[in-house]
């Protein structure tokens, strides 16, 4: 192995500049920053726009009315599925709001992969509870993330939409 050493490359001529061959993997010691041109794409942020209705003990999935922004065509029919050649580290990010001021044991917010619980999170509601819930997942191309919600409350209960903004959100995004 021989080391290169310089304060500057650049190429010789146009605006490319290529280190390595598709397929190679190029390492930067612990503690190097590298900085401009990364981004954190795909993207997504999703909200709801109107009220659904959660009945008790029952897993439903939360649909999403409106796309803030979608970097990758990637969230359709309240999913979102890794785009080809995307797959890694992803972080999502979760909030609903329970349309109620009746205090009760018994609300999950719950990120599934694959039509499968990945994490989930079970709070007791008090007085138009909202419920985050933040994760990290190793995902391939075309895994799915969704949405699911619960409730024990003994009747249906809205999740809300954004009366005081946006209160019940869905959003993700790649890790670079």
């Amino acid at each position: 192995m021989s080391t290169l050493e310089t304060n500057l490359i650049q190429p010789s001529t146009g605006t490319t500049l290529t280190l390595g061959a598709s397929g190679d993997t190029i390492n930067t010691p612990s503690g190097v920053t590298i900085s401009g041109g990364l981004t954190n794409t795909p993207s997504f942020y999703v909200y709801k726009n109107a009220v659904q209705a959660i009945a008790d003990r029952t897993e439903t999935v939360v649909t999403w009315q409106v796309e803030r922004f979608d970097t990758d065509s990637a969230f359709a029919s309240n999913t979102f599925t890794v785009p080809s050649g995307k797959a890694g580290k992803y972080l999502f990010n979760a909030a609903v709001r329970w349309d109620t001021d009746t205090d009760f044991q018994g609300v999950r917010l719950t990120l599934r992969k694959n039509s499968s619980n990945f994490s989930s999170v079970w709070t007791r509601n008090e007085y138009y509870q909202t419920q985050q819930l933040t994760s990290i997942l190793d995902l391939s191309a075309s895994d799915t993330v969704d949405v699911v919600c619960r409730q024990t409350q003994g009747g249906s209960i809205n999740i809300g939409s954004n009366d005081s903004g946006d209160i019940s959100w869905f959003q993700g995004f790649k890790l670079t």
